[in-house]
């Protein structure tokens, strides 16, 4: 079972693979009658055999549930496409299937059949289907997927040019813990039927030339993002790999000192969110100093993930810093800025957000706004220890990526990589030109 749906109808999983792949239309065909719905979706053998006759006050009911339920299907079936989810048996299923797929006897699923034919005016067409989803992208793992999800993530990044395009989104699903064989042919089927190219992280050797011969049996289109990798180490090394899932419960020591350094960085970081305690500022590895809504929290959270005990402190106009802020060794202090237009457009957004945005405040003032970060700016230049960091139009694993390489640099005392010096003063130091 994958993503908590129903398994597949019988005559579908045991259906012989597609022929080739689905080619979207151009644009939806006109709805047909009733009359025409029903008759089309009879199988040739039961084209003489007509519905039973229903009360005029039952067949009344019925269209009103039809019309009822017109867009929760067409909702159902698009969040089950963005979410990764089979679909069951359902039309939308059925029509995805190649002509050549055998469709399901009426002794099998006789209500179902005719259901789908009564419905046929609530489906999406292959038009609508694509606009709504997009190009499918299939990540299977045998472990949570982190590798993939980011692996992926990052190839995306090289298209950004092209998914604004409607014509060029795609939907990406993730299917983690796949660790037997039944359900990663599964999710191999369902990926041939919604056309989608399979990106795989799978440790067992054996699981994956599975994962390669499925997909060429039923003319999908993959990729093994782990191997590659695998085996450059293995022969860089000279060892072979263990081919043991890192998820796998015969893996020993799980729980490694990582693990729990991890943990313990997560519970330290929740509890000085927003300059609490700041008596225990020099057990922090990472402080982060800036105005209201430069990102201080979500960036703290990202680097407690990583190991990094990180302590924010917000600076206030009005409000002196905390002394121990200036007591603890000032190389762990990191400020931020962004650029006053970015940071005003936020604070709008988290002021309408907290539903303050009518009443008299100047919050969110541009004023106010430039005001607060010139304050901050002459803090950051009363410490020139303080690298600051302007994060207007990175993401949060930019910056954090720019700390993390600083805060080691001076940990170990040593001189950067020659590319990374001349990057630094771009990244870091440009808190005069708002980000």
């Amino acid at each position: 079972m994958i993503g908590g749906a129903k398994p597949l109808a019988a005559p579908l999983l045991g259906a012989t693979p597609p022929a080739g792949r689905r080619l979207a239309t151009a644009a939806c065909a006109p709805d047909p009658s009733p009359a025409l719905a029903t008759a089309a979706a009879q199988s040739p053998g039961q084209s003489d055999r007509a519905p039973p006759p229903r009360p005029p006050d039952e067949s009344a009911a019925s269209s009103t549930a039809l019309r009822g339920t017109s867009q929760l299907s067409r909702w159902s079936r698009a969040r089950a496409l963005r979410s990764g989810r089979r679909l069951g048996l359902d039309r939308a299923a059925v029509s995805l299937a190649p002509p050549t797929m055998p469709q399901p006897t009426p002794s099998l699923v006789p209500d179902v059949a005719a259901g789908a034919a009564e419905d046929d005016d609530d489906d999406l067409c292959d038009a609508e289907r694509d606009a709504v989803a997009g190009k499918a992208i299939y990540m299977v793992s045998d472990g949570t997927g982190w590798t993939a999800e980011h692996s992926v993530n990052a190839a995306l990044g090289q298209f950004e040019h092209c998914l604004v395009d409607r014509e060029c989104s795609v939907n990406t699903h993730l299917f983690s813990g796949i660790d037997d064989m039944d359900r990663l042919l599964e999710v191999i089927k369902q990926a041939a039927k919604e056309g989608a190219l399979v990106l795989y992280t799978l440790a067992d050797p054996s699981m994956a030339e599975a994962t390669k011969k499925a997909c060429d049996f039923w003319g999908v289109p993959c990729t093994d993002v782990l191997r590659p990798t695998v085996e450059a180490i293995a022969a860089h090394i000279g060892v072979a790999p263990s081919g043991i899932p890192r998820s796998s419960p015969s893996r020993k020591g799980q729980l490694t000192e990582d693990y729990f350094r991890r943990i313990e960085a997560i519970d330290f970081t929740i509890k000085q969110d927003d300059g609490a305690q700041p008596q225990n500022l020099n057990r922090a590895d990472i402080v982060l100093v800036g105005v209201s809504r430069t990102g201080k929290t979500p960036l703290s959270i990202y680097l407690a993930q990583k190991g990094y005990k990180v302590a924010n402190v917000p600076i206030v106009m009005g409000v002196n810093l905390p002394k121990a802020l200036f007591e603890i060794n000032q190389d762990k202090i990191f400020g931020l800025t962004i650029n006053p237009v970015i940071l005003q457009a936020i604070r709008k957004t988290r002021a309408k957000t907290l539903g303050f945005d009518g009443y008299t405040s100047n919050y969110a003032e541009m004023a106010h706004v430039r005001q607060e970060l010139d304050h901050a700016n002459q803090i950051f230049a009363q410490n020139p220890m303080w690298p600051v960091i302007g994060v207007t139009g990175k993401a949060i694993e930019e910056t954090a990526a720019v700390v993390v390489r600083v805060y080691h640099d001076r940990k170990q005392k040593c001189s950067m990589p020659r590319i990374s010096k001349r990057v630094a003063p771009v990244l870091v130091y440009d808190y005069r030109s708002g980000g």
